[in-house]
């Protein structure tokens, strides 16, 4: 847009950014106009960044993330409202939730199958992905005054108490350039036996928005420590129980002294330069409406280290079967079969480095919201650094590296139709190297309308996947789990279409997905291949309904797997959320109280191996058919938001008392949360 010189007022970051007309307080009535005889004086420009419109300028604090291929940013909701605070563990927040170890800081597989992470990369980390910090998650912000916001969350007797503590600082230096600060610190002391937990995530990051010059530039420190115990003995320890405490259910690691530790750091910086291709004024309050080239480049470092130790102790499973009296006969047994290096203590220690470097540049032919707004062209190098403990540095004591280097160009077109169409295509390929022959293609279309003066927007997408295995998927050398062997790449088509009609609180969305070569860990933990295509569909449904302040949320998700043993989906899965909102002090302090619920068919769901850090398919113990409910108390005081649950409300009165997530792994019994969270603008 080009500013308007004339007959607008003074806010910095409206649509007149170089004159104020008032000499009074903002929105002060009798405010006197500027002697329009003395020279015109400029003053600071506000935001003009092409990654922005009008509408997102005039807010007064707004968010995003930083794409890591394309100039382009994502914006992310703030997380100030009632909405979602009471959801204490992150991975419950989408659709219907995930599969779980269980409490606060463990590991987590969504149960749609289409949300599932796709990090190839340091797969050890991939079921911490609700927590971890990376270069596509750390959060920019834009505010026009500082923020600080802190929050609190703790839980249970002390003994076994989850806490939660999250600081955020977030200041604005001038209307295109500022400063962020997140910390996060999430455990528990485990309501059974090892199941001890502390993660630490830190984010810094560093932003500058210009009219032509951006600079995203981010660190990242996650922290991980978790104590495993293996999961339950048996089924019956927790669905026929008669364990007073749940610190007292036998679990097959507790003697082991079994843990994990997770490090890791990152850095990235993002830069771009725009060069216009028609004349600049000072009028021209953004690039956006002009034709311009973009040249950028891209850094990205980040290093993983894993160190998993036990040692090696017996189980004992004393309802293991019943004999011919029908008395229970007990049974004695090891978690792991396998000790390769040493056969009484394990201490594996895994690393894995990354260095990324991109060059692109981005084509604004005409108008950025034009038919064909931007054209995206790009070449990039990975390179890997990969160190475990192999036999022969058993022997020599030194530890051996093996590097990779990935070679790639990518490139993507997308525009718009006026306000009715949004569209792009995109690709990437390895032409050689470590992943050479590794191929991404995609598209996508958004469809825009109204319905009964409403939004609607209908989205359709494609992509097609063709990928190397992870190094760690092909050599592995541990005490536990030994193997060298390369696999064939998986290929992935998919496509998804999904309805949106915001103001009526609607969604559906409908996927198909066909795999070729799919990869996975099979009953006894063990990469596996699978040697069939397997193709999975899902349907999932969002529909809120409010009768004056009642609202009856609802998720629903079915998922078909053709094959059960390769992908374990359950054929449904549900989140229900009921509950009462209303006003105690009008504009001053609002309440919700209700209950929120999940819950998923029986199916043989994955089990967690701790030593792989990896979700793996058993076709032993059948999990679900239980519904976990939670009795909430949330109230928004002015910045100030508190909660009060109380977790797994319906335990010992509604089901049969096996409440698992992930196979083996109970989900917590139940206890008392209290949370709050407080805003500081200043």
């Amino acid at each position: 847009m080009r500013a308007q010189r004339n007959g607008q007022g003074g806010n910095l970051y409206g649509s007149n950014p170089y004159e104020d007309t008032s000499t009074g307080e903002e929105g002060e009535e009798g405010a006197t106009q500027q002697d329009t005889t003395k020279k015109e004086k400029r003053i600071k420009k506000p935001l003009e960044s092409y990654f922005f419109d009008d509408s997102i300028r005039a807010l007064p604090n707004f968010r995003w993330n930083v794409s890591d291929r394309f100039n382009r940013v994502k914006l992310m909701p703030m997380d100030t409202t009632l909405t979602d605070f009471r959801i204490d563990y992150p991975f419950n927040r989408e659709d219907v939730g995930d599969i779980a170890q269980g409490a606060l800081g463990q590991t987590s597989l969504p149960i749609n199958y289409f949300r599932r992470p796709a990090n190839f990369d340091f797969t050890f980390a991939q079921p911490y992905y609700a927590y971890t910090y990376d270069m596509t998650n750390v959060p920019f912000y834009n505010v026009k005054r500082p923020v600080t916001r802190l929050t609190y969350i703790e839980s249970g007797q002390k003994r076994f108490r989850e806490e939660q503590f999250n600081i955020t600082h977030a200041q604005n230096i001038s209307p295109s350039t500022g400063f962020n600060v997140d910390y996060k610190a999430r455990g528990t002391r485990g309501q059974y036996d090892r199941q001890r937990t502390k993660n630490h995530n830190l984010s810094v990051a560093v932003n500058h928005t210009g009219r032509r010059y951006s600079v995203h530039a981010g660190y990242y420190n996650n922290h991980i420590e978790q104590e495993e115990n293996g999961g339950v003995v048996g089924e019956w320890a927790i669905a026929d129980t008669t364990f007073q405490m749940p610190s007292g259910v036998p679990m097959k690691l507790a003697d082991a002294e079994a843990e994990n530790i997770y490090r890791n750091n990152g850095f990235y910086v993002v830069q771009t330069y725009g060069i216009p291709l028609q004349r600049l004024t000072d009028t021209d309050f953004s690039m956006a409406p002009l034709s311009a080239v973009y040249v950028g480049h891209a850094f990205e470092y980040t290093a993983w280290s894993k160190t998993y130790s036990d040692i090696r102790a017996e189980y004992t499973n004393e309802r293991d079967h019943r004999d011919e009296n029908g008395e229970f006969v007990s049974s004695t047994g090891e978690y792991y079969k396998d000790w390769y290096i040493n056969p009484e203590m394990t201490r594996d220690s895994l690393y894995e480095r990354r260095i990324s470097n991109r060059l692109f540049v981005q084509a604004q032919p005409w108008d950025r919201d034009g038919v064909v707004g931007t054209l995206d062209a790009g070449v990039g190098i990975d390179m890997y650094t990969y160190s475990q403990f192999g036999i022969d540095d058993y022997l020599s004591g030194k530890y051996s590296k093996q590097k990779e280097t990935a070679y790639y160009v990518y490139g993507a077109v997308s525009g718009k139709i006026k306000k009715y169409v949004d569209w792009d295509a995109n690709l990437k390929f390895f032409p050689s190297g470590y992943r050479g022959g590794d191929l991404q293609v995609g598209g996508h279309v958004a469809l825009k309308g109204k319905l009964r003066g409403e939004p609607l927007i209908l989205d359709g997408r494609f992509s097609l996947e063709r990928r190397t295995p992870s190094y760690w998927q092909e050599n592995l050398y541990s005490n536990h789990y030994m193997w060298s062997s390369p696999l064939s790449k998986e290929t992935e088509t998919r496509f998804e279409v999904s309805l949106q009609v915001p103001g009526f609180a609607f969604e559906a969305g409908l996927w198909q997905s066909v795999v070729s070569n799919q990869i996975y860990y099979g009953p006894d933990a063990h990469v596996a291949q699978a040697t069939d295509e397997v193709s999975l569909s899902g349907v999932y449904l969002r529909k809120d309904f409010r009768l004056g302040g009642l609202h009856l949320d609802n998720r629903v998700l079915l998922q078909w797997s053709t094959d059960e043993e390769v992908v374990p989906v359950p054929l449904a899965a549900a989140y229900l959320s009921y509950y009462y909102e209303f006003w105690v002090t009008r504009n001053v302090l609002r309440v919700q109280l209700g209950l929120d619920g999940h819950f998923n068919t029986k199916y043989y769901a994955p089990s967690y191996d701790p030593a792989l850090s990896a979700y793996y398919n058993q076709r032993e113990m059948e999990v679900g058919g239980y519904p976990y409910l939670d009795a909430f108390l949330m109230a928004k005081w002015k910045r100030m938001r508190i909660f009060i649950k109380y977790q797994h409300l319906n335990k010992g009165l509604v089901g049969n008392g096996a409440y698992f997530g992930a196979a083996g792994y109970p989900l917590n019994p139940g206890m008392f949360k209290l949370g709050i969270s407080w805003g500081f603008y200043d």
